[in-house]
């Protein structure tokens, strides 16, 4: 099975050589990056290092950049599509173990969750606010789409090919949201989804949304939770 996987970049130069240090090169046929139109040298030094690269003319958002890694990744043969971002936020050495079940045909996505312990997370850099966001939000979203999951709001994430062709996810959001879309219409699909714990990592150079953007991407949430429960989940698939 081919696995390819994906990099949404935004200005990822100082961080993207590390990613691919960690990245276990037995498991991922090709790696695609996406530049969503970075200020820096991401995509010369992408292309430098041997990555398949396109280039975004004008920043289309994490959301947009997402639609064009997956639909490249299928366009070329893909089996089962990893996302990494080249941030060095989450650790690229356990991607073995985000598309081996997968490929074992026992999930249809994997999700690599932040939150294996509180100490853990904080420890890590998760600033409060947004550790206490991503448990309510989870919680909410445990009880109303009927999972157990530990985290719905991680951007370490892989799925199928058959699952990623079900999903209209071009027109999900170009924002933030778009990871809490694909998920619901995941969910909507009857898609079996597991997860593994990741350490989490956040310095200077990591992406990440500050506190106005963080209340946006949670009201964004309930209001697409409320859309899946009127519509019984037909809105995101």
């Amino acid at each position: 099975m081919k696995v390819v996987a994906v990099m949404p970049a935004y200005n990822a130069a100082k961080t993207l050589e590390k990613t691919l240090a960690d990245l276990p090169k037995d498991v991922i046929n090709e790696i695609i990056l996406v530049d969503d139109h970075s200020t820096d040298q991401t995509a010369q030094l992408a292309r430098k290092l041997g990555l398949t690269v396109v280039e975004h003319p004008q920043n289309r958002g994490y959301g947009g950049n997402q639609k064009t890694c997956y639909t490249l990744a299928l366009s070329n043969g893909a089996d089962v599509v990893v996302m990494i971002h080249p941030d060095y936020q989450y650790d690229s050495s356990l991607a073995d173990k985000m598309v081996l079940p997968i490929i074992k045909r026992k999930v249809d996505v994997m999700l690599g969750s932040r939150i294996r312990t509180r100490k853990e997370a904080l420890a890590g850099g998760m600033p409060l606010y947004k550790y206490l966001g991503n448990r309510f939000l989870t919680l909410v979203e445990n009880f109303l789409l009927g999972q157990n999951l530990s985290e719905y709001h991680t951007g370490y994430r892989a799925f199928s090919k058959e699952m990623l062709e079900k999903l209209p996810f071009h027109k999900y959001s170009d924002d933030f949201v778009f990871d809490s879309q694909i998920l619901f219409g995941a969910i909507a699909n009857g898609a079996r989804i597991d997860e593994i714990r990741v350490p989490v990592r956040y310095f200077q150079e990591a992406s990440s949304i500050n506190f106005l953007r963080s209340c946006i991407y949670g009201f964004s949430i309930l209001r697409d939770l409320g859309l899946y429960l009127i519509t019984r989940g037909r809105y995101f698939i």
